[in-house]
């Protein structure tokens, strides 16, 4: 079971206020939130979605690939058309993504399924929500990186930062201003959709549990999942109404390794 964090850390990325956490649905990985609210006047809603399962550019050596454009499996394009089809019943009035063809992938399979007349119908590209850059990391494993140094990245020390590559802070300021935006795009009592990656996510549910940066790698989020958060339009204060959510869809686990 995913068990929502509540947590009251100020990390000083956002230009949010200090966000509200409510009672929270309880999902497990497969399972559905029992409820889901229409969004509440006054708030802006947005569902982030991870992209599917890739070809790990390592093979049978799980390597990490961070910002490198990697192309999704077989398994990873059918999850991602189970999360645009569980989209579908939600009219969304933007479709963002990073600019990744893993990412573009799933948008444009949530555009296809929005049908209603002031539905999205392009899709937004934002650098912004592009994966963690992992510079000299890329294609190579976490033992050949190092268990101490990825330790050290973890906690942010920016010392440990790899050559070419971003620090966690360096990476939630570039994703929040992006998320800003979207927001500025998307109307009182509305919601988006933004496709993007592992870490772009859990910046923003980080964010919006109030999370320290350096508790930011904790937080469990899996391949074509989806995450649903409102925003107060006057107070900035986030409501999580799920995190990792996969609709059911008889497909077998996705493989989740280094990225």
């Amino acid at each position: 079971m995913f068990l929502l964090l509540f947590a009251i850390l100020l990390h000083g990325c956002s230009g949010f206020a200090q966000p509200h956490v409510e009672k929270a649905t309880v999902v497990d990985e497969c399972g559905e939130p029992t409820t889901l609210v229409d969004v509440p006047a006054g708030y802006r809603r947005l569902f982030l979605v991870r992209h599917g399962e890739v070809i790990n550019p390592g093979g049978d050596r799980p390597v990490y690939y961070g910002c490198q454009d990697v192309q999704l499996s077989n398994l990873g394009e059918k999850e991602a058309i189970a999360a645009a089809s569980f989209l579908s019943s939600h009219n969304l009035q933007c479709v963002a993504s990073s600019p990744l063809s893993r990412a573009r992938f799933g948008a444009q399979e949530v555009l296809k399924r929005q049908t209603e007349s002031d539905s999205a119908d392009e899709m937004l590209c934002y650098e912004g929500f592009t994966e963690l850059d992992r510079g000299a990391w890329c294609g190579k494993t976490k033992a050949e990186i190092g268990e101490e140094m990825m330790r050290r990245f973890d906690a942010c020390d920016e010392s440990a930062t790899p050559p070419g590559g971003e620090s966690y802070p360096t990476l939630v300021d570039r994703v929040i201003n992006a998320r800003d935006e979207l927001l500025k795009r998307t109307d009182v009592g509305r919601a988006s959709a933004v496709v993007s990656h592992l870490q772009v996510t859990r910046v923003m549910l980080s964010d919006a549990l109030g999370l320290d940066v350096t508790q930011l790698a904790g937080l469990s989020i899996g391949t074509a999942s989806i995450t649903c958060i409102d925003y107060d339009s006057a107070s900035g204060e986030s409501v999580v109404r799920f995190q990792s959510y996969k609709p059911e869809s008889g497909l077998e686990k996705s493989k989740d390794g280094a990225n």
